[in-house]
């Protein structure tokens, strides 16, 4: 259990400033160039930065904002959360890691996915039509580039490659992961190619996905490929008591599960839908000795080899960002190696 990582994962989400007003894009990658900092500093093992095309986040080019965060840190690893790989190139994907593995040292990590927005696809010309199939192939040509060396490969979203080689070279590879929603065709995709499962549980309690992973191991042998790591990222905050993590994070939980449902037609939020997710969903939301026991059970039940706290919640100002931060590199994750061993 000792073996197990931690990290943390940012969309970039706009925060406020001390009188309650949104920060400007510029202001919140920079404040993320710190928050890392901080990370690193309180021994985290790893720093996701999502990308998104819309208002409400900042980060729109992950691999620029990592190459920045590569010079101000050490020990921790740097990836995204997640790389839109249906409106990218894999080559181009690969091309830019390789680079960012080069200037962290070994420290680069990809982890590819569908998103979980669409203003990509129009925005760089995609058909939506073609969002399973982009996706696929996109995959598909990823998994063979990551083995570095030339790739022979044929689709129909993008030209083909013959003999083809892709440069940087690294000098070690790079670990990459597939995020995964909780469809079972994904996970079994997902195993098929030889990445590690990155569980987005946004919702509910986590062991509705103790499946998923029984899946993953049983496709991995299925399909005669190394067993590949597990991993789970989920929204949550830490501060000094239970009362003032929830009074941080409520006003912008609500807006933005309201925000959501008006875009994707789900119904409103109801009274006592953040209380359950606090309490038994995926919100890990709390002091130090509440977020650890639930990280701690999530771990037990599903097996896992690494931990992402998606930090960043609406709303919530840079201090109490980096204030979380901090208690859950000292004291969370301390409690929950004690609570594991």
């Amino acid at each position: 259990m000792t073996e197990i990582e931690f990290g943390l994962d940012t969309f970039g989400g706009v925060t406020q400033d001390a009188e309650g007003r949104p920060q400007t894009h510029a202001q919140v990658i920079r404040d993320i160039v710190e928050e890392a900092a901080r990370a690193d500093e309180v021994g985290l093992d790893f720093f996701g930065v999502g990308e998104h095309h819309r208002r409400d986040f900042a980060v729109s080019s992950p691999e620029m904002v990592l190459a920045a965060l590569a010079s101000r840190t050490e020990h921790i690893r740097l990836g995204s959360a997640v790389t839109v790989l249906s409106s990218d190139d894999p080559v181009r994907v690969f091309e830019r890691f390789a680079t960012l593995d080069a200037v962290s040292r070994g420290r680069a990590e990809i982890v590819a996915g569908r998103g979980s927005f669409t203003e990509s696809f129009p925005l760089f010309g995609f058909d939506l039509s073609q969002y399973e199939t982009l996706f696929e192939e996109r995959l598909e040509l990823l998994a063979a580039l990551l083995k570095e060396k030339p790739v022979t490969w044929r689709g129909t979203t993008r030209a083909a490659l013959a003999d083809q080689e892709v440069f940087p070279k690294t000098e070690g590879g790079i670990r990459a992961w597939v995020g995964v929603g909780g469809s079972p065709e994904s996970v079994v995709r997902t195993a098929r190619y030889g990445f590690g499962l990155f569980l987005a549980i946004i919702g509910g309690p986590s062991d509705r996905f103790a499946t998923y992973v029984d899946l993953f191991e049983r496709a991995q042998d299925q399909f005669g490929v190394p067993r590949q790591r597990v991993a789970v990222h989920s929204p949550g905050l830490v501060a000094e008591t239970d009362e003032a993590a929830r009074a941080l994070v409520y006003d912008g939980w609500l807006a933005m599960r309201t925000k959501l449902g008006s875009e994707r037609g789900w119904p409103p939020p109801q009274p006592g839908d953040f209380e359950r997710e606090v309490g038994d969903g995926a919100l890990y939301v709390g002091s130090p000795e509440t977020v650890a026991r639930k990280i701690a059970g999530t771990v037990k039940v599903l097996g896992l080899d690494r931990f992402d706290l998606k930090y960043d919640q609406g709303q919530v100002q840079h201090g109490d960002l980096l204030r979380s931060i901090e208690l859950y590199g000292t004291e969370v994750v301390p409690l929950v190696k004690d609570m594991l061993s």
